[in-house]
């Protein structure tokens, strides 16, 4: 089958951003190309097109566009590790209704997520008791209606895999799978028996190929041994998530725990918004542990607008900032557990602002991480090499007539 012209244009289009701030402090332009970045060089020395020398305008450039990125922080994208978009946005309202609802509310919830800087979500879905196959089908339906805007890749979640109804449970897993859910996933400690449902699991994501992603408290340490001890090994991988329990751990319980963990390779979605419609949400998860004894931790969102939290955003730079004020990471690595550690998790491939890798990116007003993290509104996402958001604010401040006072001192971050 031959692209349309259309995916041909969008592979060969060139996108110029200049006099982007990088984390390390640099000011460079960057050039993609297609859903790469081709070159990154000193601010000046870049075209659109392929070659050197300086556009003199905005916009359209020889064979591309220029977007001017002065007072911009760029940075590579975020992604979600751990949402409920089935569940999203039914907070105050009805339950999750008909598929249709369901696919707006999908859909409206990866777009929201999406303007924060997430490129791309993993989305656990409820499957079997009444809505059976339902909430799968327009969440798949949902994602291909998103395709290059955000990418969308789903958990099956039955509810039991045990017992007699535990053979439904598992039949419906089987079917999601052949629909074409990404991975397994599952609640052990809600299940009668959590070994039996966590080895049910795991032989279906061997069977099927698939990655494991399960929700756990994680505050039983022998069942959480036990866990380690089944899931050592495994590949494409294992996720427990949000492992809130191991908070009220002693320290030397959850350092035992996390190198059990680490050596079984297993990683470690941590929920520091507060919020998972599966398990009652307790204290934040010892990160600054669980890293220090080499589990690959990241962090997410959990729910956005539902009624395990009315008011999450699901905002992966508020997950950072909550690390990094709660004293469990410095804002650099905050930021990178929600992105490059968020993408290796998800297994997708890894992003640097340098030639070669992905072009997906998130430009943030600000200079600095600290100062993104702690108030930044205005955002530019890149997806495939292209601008898919973009978010302005601007912030006046009015004397006592009402009039605008437009001279006050730019605040640190760049909005005003």
């Amino acid at each position: 089958m031959t692209d349309s012209p259309r995916e041909t244009a969008a592979e060969t289009a060139t996108l110029l951003l200049c006099d982007a701030r990088l984390a390390d402090g640099r000011t460079v332009d960057v050039r993609l190309s297609g859903r790469r970045i081709e070159a990154v060089g000193t601010a000046g020395s870049l075209t659109p097109a392929t070659g050197t020398g300086r556009q003199g305008e905005a916009g359209a450039g020889r064979g591309g566009t220029r977007i001017d990125l002065r007072g911009y922080l760029l940075l590579p994208a975020p992604a979600e590790p751990h949402a409920h978009l089935d569940q999203a946005l039914t907070a105050g309202g009805p339950p999750a209704g008909d598929s249709e609802d369901v696919q707006r509310r999908v859909t409206e919830g990866a777009l929201l997520q999406l303007g924060h800087g997430a490129t791309a979500v993993r989305s656990h879905v409820r499957i079997g008791d009444v809505q059976g196959l339902r909430a799968l089908e327009a969440v798949l339906q949902a994602r291909r209606a998103l395709r290059g805007l955000v990418e969308v890749r789903t958990v099956a979640v039955p509810r039991l895999l045990t017992g007699v109804a535990g053979a439904d449970g598992a039949a419906m897993l089987r079917d999601a799978l052949k629909m074409g859910a990404d991975a397994v996933g599952g609640c052990p400690d809600l299940d009668p028996d959590p070994s039996g449902c966590t080895e049910a699991l795991l032989s279906m994501a061997a069977e099927f190929g698939v990655p494991v992603d399960l929700h756990t408290a994680a505050d039983d340490p022998a069942r959480l041994a036990r866990l380690a001890a089944m899931c050592g090994g495994m590949r494409p991988g294992v996720t427990l998530g949000p492992c809130h329990g191991l908070g009220a751990l002693p320290a030397h319980t959850v350092a035992a725990a996390g190198s059990r963990l680490a050596a079984a390779g297993i990683s470690v979605v941590a929920l520091p918004q507060g919020g998972c419609c599966v398990l009652d949400r307790g204290g934040p998860t010892p990160v600054r542990l669980l890293r220090a004894a080499g589990v690959r931790v990241t962090a997410g969102s959990g729910a956005l607008g539902d009624l395990a939290n009315p008011v999450g955003r699901g905002d992966p730079l508020e997950a950072a900032f909550l690390l990094s004020s709660h004293g469990e990471c410095r804002p650099q690595r905050a930021y990178d557990l929600v992105s490059r550690e968020a993408r290796a998790v998800m297994g997708l491939p890894e992003v640097r602002v340098e030639a070669g890798f992905p072009a997906e990116l998130l430009a943030l007003r600000g200079d600095s991480l600290a100062g993104v993290l702690s108030l930044a509104y205005s955002r530019i996402v890149i997806h495939q090499g292209r601008v898919v958001s973009r978010t302005s604010a601007v912030r006046e401040y009015c004397d006592s007539s009402g009039e605008s006072v437009l001279d006050l001192p730019r605040q640190a971050n760049g909005e005003a």
